[in-house]
């Protein structure tokens, strides 16, 4: 009985979205969970952003004149609206401290997971407690996670990690050979290993360049939107559903480019929205 009452729950990250793109790109489907707020990343990169997530820890609104302690608590509290379950307490994620193992062993959740960016795959950390963990075979195709997802067997947990709104901020039907291409950036993983060329100053610091990029994210979340208008129809009514980035991007203020080892406002600045699905 208890399983019949709890809602699905479905986190969406938008994989490097700034807060100012979304605002930007005025979607309408995403509109209908709610007013976007400006909120703030845990972390500046998206390995260490997921597993805060993961903890249960959503982007947060740096509230002045608040004990830590005390916002997590509050935060942890709002897992029983979003689920469903009354009394939620925080020592209840004890001692894993990892939202899909409470999930999956004291509520009965069915998890699951598809994602984009190569650094969250299945032999990472990252995947502990899901019944189902996939890397998508293309990096910026949401549409493609949509067919794989199931509600039919109890209540379940998705996570789905969206790389269209990553660099370079490309649509599934665009032909790579239009992506645009900064050095330094492409294939990152695969030059750790090199040594000499730190990437071109000249080229990473186009201001005419780093405005077009921008204008890419945006346009990929007027794309999404409509991706999400597919999503909220296959969603079974009650669903709760959180959308959110894991981290912002930079494109070119005060001469910094991307995310990871930068500190910055607007790397860590967010757009946030959660509600049931309309």
């Amino acid at each position: 009985m208890l399983a019949r009452r709890m809602r699905h729950l479905v986190f969406v990250i938008l994989d490097s979205l700034r807060y100012d793109s979304w605002v930007a790109a005025e979607p309408e489907t995403l509109g209908q969970l709610g007013p976007v707020e400006r909120r703030w990343s845990y972390a500046t990169w998206t390995a260490p952003s997921h597993y805060n997530l993961l903890m249960g820890l959503l982007p947060h609104t740096s509230p002045p004149e608040v004990y830590a302690s005390e916002y997590y608590k509050q935060d942890f509290l709002r897992y029983g609206e979003r689920l469903g379950v009354k009394d939620m307490e925080f020592k209840r994620l004890l001692p894993s401290i990892f939202l899909p193992t409470y999930l999956k062993h004291s509520l009965g959740y069915r998890t699951h997971a598809r994602v984009s960016m190569p650094v969250l795959n299945k032999h990472t950390v990252i995947n502990r407690d899901f019944d189902s963990y996939e890397l998508m075979p293309k990096h910026n195709d949401m549409a493609a996670m949509l067919p794989e997802m199931r509600f039919d067997d109890g209540p379940a947990f998705h996570l789905l990690n969206v790389g269209e709104t990553h660099y370079p901020y490309a649509t599934p039907d665009e032909d790579p050979s239009k992506w645009p291409h900064i050095s330094g950036v492409h294939g990152v993983f695969k030059r750790l290993d090199e040594r000499g060329e730190a990437g071109d100053a000249v080229e990473f610091f186009d201001q005419t360049k780093l405005r077009e990029l921008h204008a890419r994210q945006v346009e990929a979340v007027r794309y999404l939107d409509g991706v999400f208008a597919r999503l909220f129809d296959l969603l079974p009514s009650d669903t709760w559903v959180v959308v959110t980035s894991d981290h912002g991007e930079l494109f070119g203020e005060e001469r910094y480019f991307g995310h990871g080892p930068i500190m910055h406002e607007k790397v860590l600045e967010v757009p946030f929205v959660e509600g049931i699905v309309p």
